[in-house]
């Protein structure tokens, strides 16, 4: 079985999608498939579907879901050749829950934190070549918004933020990765979008601030940091990091050639105005 979720939802079974088009199937498959090869607790399923109060008919209206699965399963398992398994042991009853087995097939998001895992790993060896490309090719995985075709109870929702979260560590690094090796011109494009895309996100900042200063563009860093000090003040009553506030007075002092280690990456926290 194979499993798309960095974007929207495709699950397939030789090579032939399972994903239903009804919205409560749907997000029943999104959680199992999100937590391929383990079980998701009954519990789990029917609090996406229905929050913390559902109905008396919810197990036997979950047990339906998955049946309609079963047999979306089953027509691509005959189309198989000389395939012995049975939708049941595709998806496996349990106790309390159920199980997707994905049989060796691919998952995005395993591969996806298969590969940042490595960039992870090269940029603390400073192997910041490998890590650039280990990085963009996890980033690659993705083709939107996680499940961006999925309505999303609970579970879905809390799923889709850690998702988006790792997303955002992985870009962050990969940029850092990218400023290493002297690309802050090439960078200046995309800190544009991303700062304005995320416009309380102190380490973006930094990097976009860096990677104009070293490109020449003092006065524009500094209104970067203006900018997003302004946003930090008036939307969540906080000023900068430590961090930041010693990458702009480096900025104020410093030539083009500013170390990076003035990045606030892991510095210290937001101060509370007032």
């Amino acid at each position: 079985m194979d499993i798309d979720v960095l974007g929207a939802l495709a699950v397939r079974e030789n090579g032939i999608s399972v994903t239903p088009t009804a919205p409560k199937p749907r997000q029943v498959l999104a959680l199992l498939a999100l937590h391929a090869d383990q079980v998701v607790p009954m519990a789990w399923l029917m609090e996406e579907l229905w929050g913390e109060r559902p109905p008396r008919s919810a197990r036997t209206t979950l047990q339906t879901y998955i049946l309609q699965l079963r047999e979306l399963i089953s027509v691509a398992l005959e189309r198989g050749a000389a395939e012995t398994r049975s939708a049941k042991d595709v998806l496996v009853t349990m106790p309390g829950g159920y199980l997707l087995k994905t049989s060796g097939g691919t998952s995005d998001v395993r591969e996806f934190e298969k590969l940042s895992g490595l960039g992870y790993r090269a940029m603390d060896a400073e192997d910041f070549v490998t890590a650039a490309r280990q990085l963009r090719e996890a980033l690659v995985l993705w083709s939107g918004s996680a499940l961006v075709d999925v309505q999303a109870g609970p579970q879905l929702e809390m799923e889709i933020r850690r998702l988006e979260e790792t997303r955002l560590c992985a870009l962050y690094q990969r940029i850092e990765a990218d400023l290493r090796l002297g690309r802050h011109r090439e960078l200046l494009g995309e800190l544009t979008v991303l700062v304005n895309r995320y416009r309380t996100h102190e380490n973006l900042h930094g990097q976009f601030m860096l990677a104009l200063h070293r490109s020449g563009r003092r006065g524009e860093a500094l209104d970067v940091y203006q900018r997003l000090r302004n946003s930090l003040v008036r939307d969540l009553g906080l000023e900068p990091s430590v961090g930041l506030r010693r990458l702009q007075r480096s900025i104020l002092t410093a030539g083009p050639e500013l170390v990076l280690e003035t990045t606030p990456a892991g510095d210290g926290q937001l101060s509370r105005v007032g």
